[in-house]
C-alpha cells in the first residue's frame, strides 16, 4: 500500500467512525463502539514559539472546535519547527505531511509575491478591518482561492480571521528622527514590506519570530519589526534595544491564515467542515479581544519596567513609506494578476474607508478630554 493510500485510508476510517459511525469489521459485524467513538486526529502547526501570543490565539481556535465538535475533532496543536520550519508550514500542508496549520501568507511571499497581498501589501489608507472585509465581501476570497490553487497549483484551502492592529515601526538601538537616520540600516521584516524598506535606503533580513533577538544580540541585524508589544516582549526585545516606534504603514493591515490540505479537508463530512470554517470567525472575535487586552498591557509592561521609551513614528518616516509604496506598485503592477488584486483593494477602500473615515468620532479629540497630556502624537 502507497504513503498516499494509507492516508486517505486513516483519513477515511477516521472520519466515517468518528461522524458516520458505519466503519463495519470483518464479516459484517458493527465495529466495537469504542472505534465508533474515536475523533478525527487534526495534525495542525504554528508559525509560531511556544512562548508567542499568536500561539495563544491559536489554542483559542483549538478550543472552539473542539467544543463545537463534541468530542468528534481532536487538534493536535504543534509549535513552529515541530515538523516543518516556520516558514514552511504551506510546503507542510501542501504535501500532505501536515493537515493544517496556523500562520500569514506572507511566510510564503518567497514563493510568489502576491501572497504578500494578503497581508502586507498597501492598504491605500484601509484599516486590517477594511482588508478583512475585502477578503470576504469584496472579492478577496476568489483572488486568494486563484493565487493558491489556480497559478500556485497548492493542494490547499485557506481562512481568514483576526484584523491585526497595525504593525509597530520597531525597534532601534539609538532613537531615529527621520529617514536619514535609517539609511543603511540592517533591518528584519518580511514580505512586500522587505522591498518597501530597500526602497527607503535599508537592507532586509526576512527570519521568523524565534530568530529575531538572537540576530540583534549578533549584529546581524541594527533593527527589526515583528507585530505587537506581547510578541515583542515575550521574545525579549527589551534586552537588546530600548527604543520603540508605533505606527507605520509598511504592514497596516495582515490577518492570520488557517491552512487545511484540501484533498485532507473535502474529505471531511459538512459539518465538521463548518466547524472547522466558522471557528476561524469565533476565533478571529477572541483573538481581537485578546489582542487589544494584552497588547496594550504589555505596553505598559515595557515602559514601566524595561525601561523602553515608546515613540510614534516620525511623520518623515511615514511620508517616505507611502512615496516608497508609489514607487513600488507599479512594478508589481507588471504582473497582470497583481495589478488585478490592487485594482480591487483600491477600488474597495476608496468606497469602504471613505465610509469609515467620514463616519469615524474623532477619537483622539475624546482620549485626549478624558486623559489629558498623556498622548504624544
Amino acid at each position: 500500500m502507497t504513503d498516499d493510500v494509507k492516508s486517505v485510508s486513516r483519513r477515511s476510517f477516521l472520519r466515517t467512525g468518528a461522524v458516520g459511525g458505519g466503519v463495519l469489521a470483518a464479516g459484517g459485524l458493527a465495529a466495537p463502539a469504542v472505534l465508533a467513538q474515536s475523533p478525527l486526529v487534526i495534525k495542525m502547526q504554528t508559525s509560531w514559539t511556544a512562548s508567542d501570543i499568536f500561539r495563544d490565539m491559536a489554542v483559542q481556535y483549538v478550543d472552539r472546535v473542539h467544543a463545537m465538535a463534541g468530542g468528534r475533532v481532536q487538534i493536535d496543536l504543534l509549535d513552529g519547527g515541530a515538523v516543518v520550519g516556520a516558514f514552511q508550514v504551506l510546503d507542510g500542508v501542501n504535501d500532505g505531511v501536515l493537515d493544517a496549520a496556523h500562520t500569514v501568507p506572507v511566510y510564503y511571499y518567497g514563493k510568489h509575491k502576491a501572497a504578500s497581498l494578503f497581508g502586507t501589501g498597501p492598504v491605500f489608507g484601509g484599516s486590517a478591518a477594511t482588508m478583512l472585509a475585502w477578503f470576504y465581501q469584496g472579492g478577496g476570497q476568489e483572488f486568494y482561492k486563484e493565487l493558491t490553487q489556480d497559478i500556485m497549483g497548492l493542494n490547499t484551502v485557506g481562512f481568514f480571521g483576526f484584523p491585526m492592529p497595525a504593525q509597530p515601526f520597531g525597534w532601534f538601538k539609538a532613537p531615529i528622527n527621520g529617514v536619514a537616520d535609517i539609511q543603511g540600516f540592517k533591518y528584519r521584516t518580511v514580505g512586500l514590506a522587505a522591498d518597501l524598506m530597500q526602497q527607503m535606503g535599508m537592507s532586509v533580513a526576512q527570519l521568523p519570530g524565534g530568530e529575531i533577538v538572537p540576530a540583534m544580540e549578533r549584529g546581524v541585524i541594527d533593527a527589526y519589526e515583528f507585530n505587537n508589544p506581547t510578541s515583542d516582549l515575550r521574545f525579549g526585545s527589551p534586552d537588546v534595544a530600548k527604543n520603540y516606534y508605533l505606527s507605520s504603514y509598511h504592514q497596516a493591515s495582515e490577518q492570520h491564515e488557517w491552512l487545511f490540505n484540501k484533498d485532507f479537508f473535502e474529505e471531511l463530512d459538512p459539518d465538521i467542515q463548518a466547524i472547522l470554517q466558522y471557528g476561524v470567525e469565533a476565533s478571529s472575535t477572541a483573538n481581537h479581544t485578546l489582542a487589544l487586552n494584552q497588547y496594550s498591557t504589555d505596553l505598559q509592561v515595557l515602559q514601566a519596567d524595561h525601561g523602553v521609551t515608546v515613540y510614534r513614528t516620525p511623520q518623515d518616516i511615514l511620508e517616505a513609506q507611502l512615496a516608497a509604496w508609489d514607487a513600488l506598485i507599479p512594478t508589481l503592477e507588471q504582473d497582470e494578476y497583481m495589478k488585478r488584486v490592487l485594482d480591487s483593494q483600491r477600488a474597495w477602500v476608496e468606497r469602504v474607508a471613505f465610509y469609515e473615515l467620514m463616519n469615524a468620532a474623532d477619537l483622539e479629540l475624546a482620549y485626549n478630554h478624558y486623559f489629558p497630556g498623556k498622548l504624544a502624537i
